[in-house]
């Protein structure tokens, strides 16, 4: 079954996160094979909450582009070094396509033969040589095992095309020879008497008795096949063991994690009609062909706290969006085809995961109890934000009913877990919940943060908005501002790039703002930060 990759937004904070992961939990049980993933480094407040409840971080991915894998292109496509070259001829044959790829015995990628190569071998090679084993002889001639001693057969080719006399007093055979011959019982005996390596005999000629015995003490192999004579030595040569005609320079192999686009550029270069595919350790994944490229996979996946392109993963243009589950206002992303996009006017995206367990009659496990718990109090502020709703309040009562938890004393430990800027980077700090939001033809970055210790980042706010500056210089963003929001005191500082400052005072109506303005009970982004910039920008 097809993987459905879950994830929130590039920024993972609290919510998205355990909206992801118990989003996965849920589609598992309806029977989809899902998975959680996370588009960054997780923040401490998160790894606190996995922590206590016990969760497994999820792994980390870095995009959805199409890669080489995602195509339908021609897989188990090989041939093993010992295959008959007869059987490449047959491979190629059977799929329409005029190269094999050849693989030692751990599939491991070792070169190419192609029909040119098996025509030059016939026209220009060794005819007279035999480098194969005693199977692949048997295969290709049809042949009945008649006395078998190695399983290797090495030597040079004979047929018995002249007089018998003459090859009795003339012809010289030894331990190395491969005889063509049918009924001929002078010969044979002779050949017998001189310890050839194998005799084949041709159009189901019968050995003597006493020659089958001589044969057997002297450990003579035999082979009888109905092919005639002629037959024999037509397709002989085609038995070698296919490594002998095997090209392994000026060769394009493409990984199976390469991406398509990149594959597209290297081959409008190469102009080559057929690439090798290899995964780790060279083993060998198939073929694929320019063709091959109109049938395609894409990643199936599930948006979850965010449903903007700015905001998601790389390539998701590429990929299959089946599903978004979010709370925040109707961003970028488009789809090809209808999808169940649920965007309810919440707190947290938790609870819309919460709501779609009771709807599915899925019983909530404790530790997903406790993500939802964690993600729902994280983006309402311990319900005390102005996005909270009602329904955030009565999901959590039953949350924190069902876990037996104070969620007022668990959210407060939450909070000092994660709001610790012990160890961090100035610019690490900045971009901890940084989100880029579209005006028109312009975007503006703004992030947030939330602190018990409100003074750590102000007495450096002058570090802080050189920061801005650069980002907003580098981005080429119309504003760029960081609010840093107080815990405890319910209100947030603003600090700002020195070009946003007219439009923010418009925006909050406020006269001669300064760096670190103080905004009492302004907690929320969404509501109360973006829709007043938004307003002015676009006004």
């Amino acid at each position: 079954m097809e993987k459905v990759l879950i994830f929130g937004h590039k920024k993972p904070d609290t919510d998205s996160v355990c909206s992801a992961i118990s989003l996965a939990y849920l589609k598992n049980k309806l029977g989809i094979n899902a998975e959680a993933r996370i588009l960054g480094d997780m923040n401490k407040e998160t790894k606190f909450v996995l922590d206590y409840f016990k969760v497994n971080k999820p792994a980390y991915l870095n995009d959805v582009k199409l890669q080489i894998k995602d195509v339908n292109y021609l897989k188990n496509y090989y041939n093993y070094e010992k295959d008959s070259i007869h059987k490449g001829y047959m491979t190629m044959t059977k799929h329409g396509i005029s190269t094999t790829l050849v693989v030692d015995e751990n599939k491991k990628f070792k070169g190419i033969v192609g029909m040119k190569d098996i025509a030059k071998d016939q026209i220009s090679g060794k005819i007279n040589v035999l480098d194969t084993s005693y199977d692949n002889i048997l295969k290709v001639i049809e042949g009945e095992e008649v006395l078998r001693f190695d399983e290797e057969i090495n030597g040079n080719i004979m047929s018995a095309s002249y007089k018998s006399t003459r090859i009795i007093e003339s012809v010289e055979m030894d331990t190395d020879t491969i005889l063509i011959i049918g009924d001929r019982h002078s010969v044979i005996e002779y050949a017998l008497s001189k310890k050839v390596k194998l005799i084949i005999l041709t159009g189901n000629s019968i050995i003597k008795d006493e020659h089958l015995q001589i044969a057997k003490e002297q450990k003579i192999n035999i082979i009888r096949t109905a092919f005639d004579t002629f037959k024999v030595n037509k397709v002989i040569n085609l038995c070698n063991y296919i490594y002998n005609i095997i090209r392994n320079t000026s060769i394009t192999c493409m990984n199976e994690n390469e991406y398509v686009t990149d594959f597209i550029d290297h081959a409008n270069r190469t102009k080559f009609s057929y690439y090798p595919v290899v995964g780790k350790n060279n083993i060998c994944k198939g073929i694929l062909r320019l063709s091959d490229l109109g049938e395609k996979e894409r990643k199936k996946v599930i948006l979850v706290d965010h449903n903007s392109y700015d905001q998601s993963v790389d390539g998701l243009d590429e990929a299959d969006i089946i599903e978004i589950i979010d709370h925040h206002n109707i961003g970028t992303v488009g789809t090809k085809t209808p999808i169940n996009f649920r965007n309810m006017p919440v707190g947290s995206s938790c609870s819309i995961v919460y709501m779609l367990y009771k709807e599915n009659h899925i019983e909530i496990p404790k530790n997903i109890a406790g993500l939802l718990l964690s993600g729902i109090l994280s983006d309402t502020l311990i319900l005390k934000s102005p996005t909270t709703t009602e329904i955030d309040k009565s999901i959590a009562m039953e949350l924190s009913n069902l876990i037996d938890v104070d969620y007022e004393k668990y959210g407060m430990e939450m909070y000092q877990a994660g709001t610790s800027l012990k160890g961090r980077s100035k610019e690490d700090i900045t971009y901890t919940d940084f989100k880029i939001y579209p005006v028109d033809e312009r975007k503006m970055g703004i992030g947030q943060i939330f602190t018990v210790n409100i003074n750590e980042i102000l007495d450096e706010k002058e570090e802080y908005i050189k920061i801005l500056e650069n980002i907003a210089e580098n981005n080429n963003y119309v504003l760029c501002i960081l609010v840093i929001t107080d815990i405890i005191k319910n209100g947030s500082y603003i600090l700002y790039t020195e070009k946003a400052k007219h439009n923010l005072e418009n925006a909050f109506r406020i006269d001669h703002l300064t760096q670190g303005h103080y905004m009492q009970d302004v907690v929320s982004r969404k509501k109360q930060v973006l829709p007043n910039i938004i307003d002015v920008l676009t006004n």
